[in-house]
């Protein structure tokens, strides 16, 4: 039956499918130049929305403001593994009602870019295979492959697997052409993919990483003037790895991806701003960016134009100084213009710059979580019990097994359980050196029990998902019981055949420190077990979570005890902003609010070098990180969907142990605003066509500050007219200051 259902799904590529305010039926294809829709050449800016990783209250708010930013083109993957958990069950409800989000791009005047896979990599679980598919006979994934064949971003695959890869190609190619769909077919991620990817996901244990808009902006430019002309923003929201769907491993339950439209849906300035005047800025070139081939021409050393030009007369042009560390004057149709290091300015009719990809004017904004005024009260607890892992739904086997291959994925846990008798005769018994336990992992995170009381814990990286557990552990005489909880963070994502990667405690289980020497326990009889009871008893349903006996938490969350379950019950907080949970004074597990898995979290603490930012010089993922010293992720994501007027449940599984008493509901809100302004700025509103050959350009310097919807300025903290320095935030006067600048600014806030 499974093979039959795989080799009925024969949808796999990127398929770009034209869907919003125009026909479905209408023309739909390409040339050397752009896409054309309905016989006219366009210049197409796209953004990846993925509907599952945000919720159906959201997704019109989110696809506005993508819109309102100046995009043509909602992007998203069609997730297969969330749309038949198992073969021929399928589940379009909820986040996964595809239908709904495409329609709602639709009612808002959009194209959607629907990258069908099955494959689709994007950090999640088992890049969106169903773990069910590994377990089909004679498949192997990413393959010219009879039982299924499937393909996505294949460039670095095709390269891995030489004249196959090359072969398989070109099959699918034919195969999807084949389909005669009636809109053409996009492969991403090939070797000449243009890359405006803000690549800045982020994983348990690591720094926050980020890519300044100056960048992002010079990357979309660059493309453009090279004769681009259909460019995809991934991430323009990125949204929230919800439940067990992150993938990696590692990959954090926060998806915000430093995109312009952060994962709670507010706008995140300067980014989304800056972007917004760029595409303004590109659409105003349209008629001549898709008329014609560039016309490059040296200005300098690393300085260059790219000159567009159509029949009719109309000209736009793309300056560029590649240098990453001086700024250029360069000399361009008899006119000077300067560019600062590592920018593209855009005259969209050849003589006024309306545009400089580092020179940003629109607002900063920051963000701040503050407490709501909602209470989680009423903390009970509820202990996994060790004494009862070995009961009915148990099994033994000699040797160590490969976690997925029991687990099928159904749960993050597998319990490795075996015991050691231990004589009177002992040594270490009369006061010698404790025995030590080795266990070797190939992930991704192990907890060591020996008698039910936690001996200690090791992890893997997102990096190297291999790691050794060393420690003393307490024997006692007699029948001593090792339990091992072995623990997935999310299945990979790519790699060479990653449906070949395992998981779990396989290698070798030593015991040292006996009088006998090294035993080797790798090869004795383990039992296994699936999961928690917790989650046999599906205790964190509304439903089902009064089925077992709660404590009053207080007492023992003093102990910091590990494997216990904590319920407390609040009403939903006033106002309307986004909300998060404190969860800093946690250490690693998985929450959920009235049954909806909010996903993992855990305050694994960042490593890496955040250091100063610049923009300039060719991006690297490392270039650009905040947070190190602190917890990767500490709030996560409660959508208010989820939410009902009073109580609601939120129930969580904590592996390590934490202070429940401190966890808080925090709202996302803007703390401030700021800009920069300076004179001769290349603005697009301040550019003016005053006729189909003649235009012309304002040279005031303007500041728009705006407050969130609900918010108003209550105060302005700094302002100079002069030469200031720094940054938003940490502004301090330069040498030349007017001094009315305060009162001016704050006037005109009040008027």
């Amino acid at each position: 039956m499974e093979t039959n259902s795989v080799s009925s799904l024969l949808l796999f590529f990127c398929i770009f499918l034209v869907m919003g305010s125009q026909l479905i039926s209408g023309s739909v294809t390409y040339d050397n130049k752009a896409v054309i829709i309905n016989g006219q050449r366009r210049i197409l800016l796209s953004g990846s929305i993925h509907y599952p990783r945000s919720t159906p209250d959201m997704w019109e708010d989110l696809i506005l403001k993508a819109k309102n930013a100046g995009l043509d083109v909602i992007d998203t993957y069609v997730f297969w593994n969330v749309h038949e958990p198992s073969p021929g069950n399928y589940n379009f409800e909820g986040r996964y009602d595809l239908v709904r989000f495409v329609k709602t791009v639709q009612k808002l005047g959009l194209y959607v870019h629907l990258r069908v896979g099955p494959y689709v990599c994007a950090e999640w679980n088992f890049g969106g295979f169903p773990v069910w598919l590994k377990y089909v006979p004679g498949i192997s994934f990413r393959t010219d492959n009879e039982p299924f064949k499937i393909e996505n971003e294949y460039g670095a695959q095709r390269r891995a697997l030489g004249a196959a890869g090359e072969a398989y190609m070109n099959w699918a190619a034919k195969m999807a052409v084949g389909l005669d769909t009636g809109v053409p077919w996009v492969m991403c991620k090939d070797d000449e993919a243009p890359d405006p990817v803000i690549n800045a996901f982020s994983e348990f244990g690591g720094p926050i990483l980020q890519r300044p808009v100056q960048d992002l902006a010079f990357a979309v430019a660059r493309f453009i003037q090279k004769g681009g002309s259909f460019i995809n923003y991934y991430m323009f929201h990125g949204g929230t790895n919800f439940g067990r769907t992150a993938g990696g491993p590692f990959v954090t339950t926060s998806y915000d991806y430093d995109a312009p439209i952060d994962e709670y849906g507010l706008i995140r300035e300067p980014k989304y701003g800056h972007l917004k005047e760029l595409h303004k800025a590109i659409k105003l070139c349209e008629h001549a960016l898709v008329s014609s081939d560039p016309t490059v021409t040296s200005l300098g050393s690393s300085q260059e134009a790219h000159v567009f030009s159509s029949g009719d007369g109309s000209c736009a042009a793309f300056l560029a100084n590649f240098n990453s560390t001086s700024a250029a004057r360069v000399l361009f149709n008899n006119k000077h213009y300067n560019l600062p290091p590592w920018s593209i300015s855009i005259l969209p009719d050849c003589k006024n710059a309306v545009f400089n990809t580092a020179k940003v004017g629109t607002q900063t904004s920051q963000f701040q979580m503050l407490p709501s005024d909602s209470q989680l009260h009423s903390w009970e607890t509820y202990g996994e019990d060790m004494t009862s892992l070995e009961d009915s739904s148990t099994f033994a086997a000699t040797g160590l097994l490969e976690q997925i291959n029991v687990t099928r994925d159904s749960s993050d846990y597998l319990w490795y359980i075996t015991s050691i008798d231990i004589g009177s005769s002992e040594s270490f018994l009369r006061g010698g050196q404790k025995p030590t336990l080795t266990v070797n992992s190939r992930g991704h995170a192990l907890h060591v029990f020996i008698n039910g009381q936690l001996a200690g814990s090791a992890y893997g990286t997102r990096e190297n998902t291999r790691f050794t557990f060393t420690g003393p552990v307490n024997l006692q005489v007699g029948t001593n019981k090792i339990s091992l909880l072995s623990i997935a963070m999310g299945l990979p994502n790519n790699g060479v055949h990653f449906e070949n990667w395992n998981v779990g405690v396989l290698g070798r289980v030593e015991l040292d420190g006996l009088d006998q020497g090294k035993r080797d326990l790798s090869r004795q009889t383990w039992s296994y077990k699936v999961g928690l009871k917790g989650e046999q008893m599906n205790l964190v349903s509304p439903d089902k979570v009064s089925s077992v006996e709660w404590a009053q938490a207080s007492a023992i969350t003093q102990n910091q005890q590990p494997l216990r379950w904590y319920k407390a019950y609040f009403d939903a907080p006033s106002g309307d902003e986004p909300l998060a949970l404190d969860m800093r004074s946690m250490g690693k597990g998985q929450v959920w609010i009235n049954g909806q898995n909010i996903g993992r979290y855990w305050m694994a603490y960042a490593n890496g070098n955040c250091g100063v930012c610049h923009y300039a010089g060719t991006f690297r993922a490392t270039k650009c990180q905040r947070g190190c010293g602190q917890p990767t992720q500490r709030w996560y994501h409660v959508p208010r969907s989820w939410l009902q007027p009073t109580q609601n449940l939120i129930v969580l599984f904590e592996e390590l142990g934490g202070d429940v008493s401190k966890i808080s509901l925090v709202k996302r809100t803007t703390a401030g605003v700021c800009a920069n302004a300076f004179e001769h700025r290349p603005s697009v509103a301040n550019y003016q066509i005053q006729s189909t050959t003649a235009s012309k350009m304002l040279h005031q310097a303007k500041v728009h500050l705006r407050c969130a919807p609900g918010q108003s300025i209550s105060a302005i903290t700094f302002a100079s007219f002069g030469t200031p320095t720094g940054t938003c935030g940490s502004f301090r006067l330069g040498n030349c200051h007017a001094q009315n600048s305060h009162s001016v600014i704050e006037k005109a806030s009040s008027s």
